[in-house]
């Protein structure tokens, strides 16, 4: 069965600081994320099927990603919650703003993990997550591919 990669990108707005850091990131900033989401598997072959030789509908990789990451993390601030952070997050959320905490740095490389982690959880079982790349800046990206974590 032929196997075929389709990608769908994606942008949002974040913001983040990164505690302990040596430079100017330590302070709160935010980003224009770009998200290129890469799966592989095999056209539907089935004729009477509404989906006939699509790997996965786009409108669909859409609604996974749009509701697992750009929904939660378009204008939010993201804060490791096991740094003095904590008291700064409360601080924002007391004043009605979007704040994610989660259990990492929130580099691009960790952001990218993670995104990785929430989608694979979300395809259809015949669809695989291929590749993630994460574009923090014009000119700076983490990558994520699965042959490089199996």
């Amino acid at each position: 069965m032929n196997k075929i990669r389709i990608t769908k990108q994606f942008s949002f707005e974040t913001g983040h600081a990164l505690y302990g850091y040596d430079g100017k990131c330590k302070n709160v900033h935010g980003h224009s994320y770009k998200l290129s989401v890469t799966v592989i598997g095999s056209p539907i072959t089935d004729t009477s099927n509404v989906k006939y030789g699509m790997v996965i509908d786009f409108t669909d990789l859409k609604k996974i990603v749009k509701s697992e990451i750009v929904d939660k993390f378009d204008h939010a601030t993201v804060f490791n919650k096991n740094t003095p952070h904590i008291q700064l997050a409360k601080e924002l959320e007391s004043r009605d703003h979007n704040v994610i905490l989660v259990g990492y740095q929130p580099t691009s490389e960790n952001m990218v993990l993670d995104f990785a982690d929430k989608i694979k959880n979300r395809l259809p079982p015949q669809i695989k997550l291929f590749s993630l790349k994460l574009q923090e800046t014009g000119t700076s990206f983490a990558e994520w591919f699965a042959s490089d974590n199996s």
